[in-house]
């Protein structure tokens, strides 16, 4: 079965060559000696890139491998000034980077509903005749040609936008938690990798308030060097606002878990460590109130602990009521 979730595709961009300019002498009754009247060629296209809070994926682009805007037209004799281009918009979801496919470099990005960036400008259009005209040059026969367009394969990779992004190894509970918080329906089994593309989920709060919550494809050591799902979904967590670990009561050391999941972000991107980190400890349905106090003097984690469970909804309240002041806090 072929996924409708796309976060990456490689496309090659031309934006449009700009008209040549008119070399043209005025030929009218009376006029033995017209003057120049040779008029600009247009600008080419651009390519645009349009955010659009609609989308939600890049399958609209997935098979989309050409993106060329029009070539500006040719100026005309009595000054016509030749028509532009006719630009090309690509539009993104909200959270999309553009990379230049050869080396890497970030050209752009996109996060807000609307926003439009100049991928490509269109080439400036050639001067006519006319406009070389001067006291020393009266009859100037020559125009300009037209610039030419810009040729570039993009990379347009999606970072997902949420404000709490879940962080655990596969089988960690975060469907389930995304499940029963909000009205997501990811998929769930007891099975590594059950989740291959990151869900999306709105947890609704206390008095109308809400926020988004993204479930990301479960990590496994080595992630950072491209082992197990890898690098591919790792970038999705770059936008939270909010990273929220999980790890099971049942795990065989949850301290050395965390450090894991923690190390696998440091690899992959240093600044990671900058964000905001909540710990949950699922699946506490397993254990009684008094193992829950021992693990609680073991954990030595560097940020806040809750200790929860999706199938019996305990300590739900605490959590949601931790991030939300966790996000309001950072505003």
């Amino acid at each position: 079965m072929t996924s409708n979730f796309v976060d990456y595709v490689k496309i090659f961009c031309r934006s449009g060559k700009g008209g040549a300019g008119c070399m043209h002498l005025l030929h009218a009754a009376k006029e033995y000696k017209g003057g120049p009247d040779g008029g600009d060629g247009g600008r080419g296209g651009h390519i645009i890139l349009k955010g659009n809070a609609q989308l939600w994926t890049l399958l609209h682009l997935k098979y989309t491998k050409h993106v060329f805007a029009q070539d500006g037209e040719s100026g005309g004799q009595n000054l016509k000034h030749g028509a532009n281009g006719t630009d090309k918009i690509i539009e993104v979801p909200l959270g999309c980077v553009v990379k230049d496919a050869e080396t890497g470099e970030q050209l752009c990005e996109i996060t807000a509903d609307g926003e439009q960036k100049i991928l490509f400008a269109g080439g400036r259009g050639g001067k006519g005749n006319d406009f070389f005209k001067s006291s020393t040059m009266r009859t100037p026969r020559f125009a300009q040609p037209g610039e030419e367009g810009t040729e570039k394969w993009i990379i347009i990779e999606l970072k997902i936008l949420a404000d709490v992004g879940l962080v655990g190894f596969p089988n960690a509970g975060k469907s389930t938690l995304l499940s029963v918080v909000s009205a997501a329906k990811p998929a769930i089994a007891d099975y590594p990798f059950t989740t291959l593309v990151p869900n999306l989920g709105i947890v609704k709060y206390r008095d109308d308030k809400s926020f988004v919550m993204a479930d990301i494809p479960g990590i496994i050591e080595g992630a950072s060097e491209g082992k197990g799902l890898g690098l591919r979904f790792l970038r999705h967590i770059e936008r939270n606002s909010i990273l929220l670990f999980m790890v099971p009561v049942d795990a065989d050391d949850i301290n050395m878990q965390y450090r894991i999941l923690l190390d696998e972000l440091k690899n992959y991107n240093h600044e990671l460590l900058d964000k905001q980190r909540l710990l949950a400890v699922t699946k506490c349905d397993m254990i009684d109130m008094q193992m829950q106090e021992e693990l609680q003097k073991e954990i030595d984690a560097d940020c806040p602990v809750v200790f929860i469970s999706s199938v019996s909804q305990t300590g739900l309240t605490q959590l949601k009521d931790t991030i939300y002041r966790m996000l309001t806090d950072n505003a």
